[in-house]
């Protein structure tokens, strides 16, 4: 399983390298560069599977998101 994803902000296009939790969703991320407040996108659970290159723990593991979407 892999922990690191890189996110990508929509606004400004910053790109940094997260380690995600195991045993909870980051629901709220704000960008680094810009400051913009990332949320997930609809039918997502987590900033990383909305803005990330790799899918949060759950969904790798059990292929579902862990709020059970």
């Amino acid at each position: 399983m892999k922990r690191d994803s890189t996110l990508t902000c929509p606004e400004c296009g910053h790109a940094e390298v997260s380690i995600m939790p195991t045993d909870a969703c980051l629901v709220v991320y704000d960008c680094r560069s810009c400051g913009a407040r990332l949320t997930p996108k609809q039918g997502d659970c987590c900033v990383f599977c909305s803005y990330g290159n790799v899918p949060c723990p759950p969904v790798q593991a059990e292929g579902r998101c862990c709020s059970g979407n």
